[in-house]
């Protein structure tokens, strides 16, 4: 179980990081560079994976003897395909609801939204697929 809460942290950690490159890209985007939001939260996801792909398997997860570097980086964009697309509809669904109550920051509280689910996702679906079976499920020694 201790390990299993090191892991979380250290996710938490890289997934903060991974947040603040998506947050900052998404409104650099939008702000500077007047781009539709949901295509800057699209660019800004892929940033941002490309980060936590190399941060999250050096640092979080124990890669499967069974599975390739390649095989895992495959299945590690497919699964974060399915949390961009996951991250887009809460934010296409948000920004409808909000942005006639918040004109102006209406998209960047759908990303906060959108982020804190993606994040579970994330987490949930990586072990599962791209983890060693036993690895943060040990006590400690």
């Amino acid at each position: 179980m201790k390990k299993l809460f090191e892991q979380i942290v250290k996710f938490g950690i890289v997934g903060a990081i991974a947040f603040v490159i998506d947050y900052a890209v998404l409104f650099v985007l939008v702000q500077f560079l007047h781009m539709d939001s949901i295509i800057a939260a699209t660019i800004s996801f892929t940033v941002s994976v490309i980060f936590n792909y190399l941060a999250s398997m050096k640092y979080v997860f124990v890669g499967r003897a069974d599975q390739s570097k390649q095989t895992q980086f495959i299945i590690f964009i497919v699964l974060s395909v399915i949390g961009l697309g996951i991250n887009d509809g809460i934010m296409w669904i948000l920004n409808g609801i909000l942005s006639p109550f918040i004109p102006t920051y209406y998209y960047l509280v759908s990303k906060i939204v959108a982020t804190a689910i993606v994040m579970v996702w994330n987490f949930v679906s990586r072990k599962i697929f791209l983890e060693e079976k036993n690895q943060g499920n040990e006590n400690a020694a």
